[in-house]
């Protein structure tokens, strides 16, 4: 009889043990899991402040092309422009050399 009772008595001691640990378990799981929605929560945020960055990145991308298509539209016209000038001012020797020699036939 006494060996039962100390059997029993051994028993309740383990049951209660492991409803201790279950409770500390249980406790651990739950403070993990908080910290893991947390982390969740800043991966969420900073996953939605990288779109937002590529968002801007694409825009300038695009505005970075459409200025340098611009730019080089602009060399263009300004190559075209002293192309002119320096045609104009041969125009203007030659027609000074005329006046100077209509000058002198005069």
């Amino acid at each position: 009889m006494d060996s039962i009772k100390k059997k029993m008595q051994s028993l309740a001691n383990e049951t209660a043990n492991a409803n201790a640990r279950a409770e500390k378990s249980e406790k651990e799981v739950a403070s993990i899991n908080a910290t893991a929605d947390h982390f969740e929560d800043q991966v969420r945020a900073i996953q939605k402040k990288i779109q937002s960055t590529e968002g801007l990145f694409d825009v300038c991308t695009e505005d970075l092309f459409n200025q340098t298509i611009k730019l080089e539209e602009m060399e263009k016209k300004a190559g075209n422009a002293e192309g002119q000038v320096g045609d104009l001012a041969r125009r203007l020797l030659l027609m000074e050399e005329q006046a100077i020699k209509s000058e002198e036939r005069l």
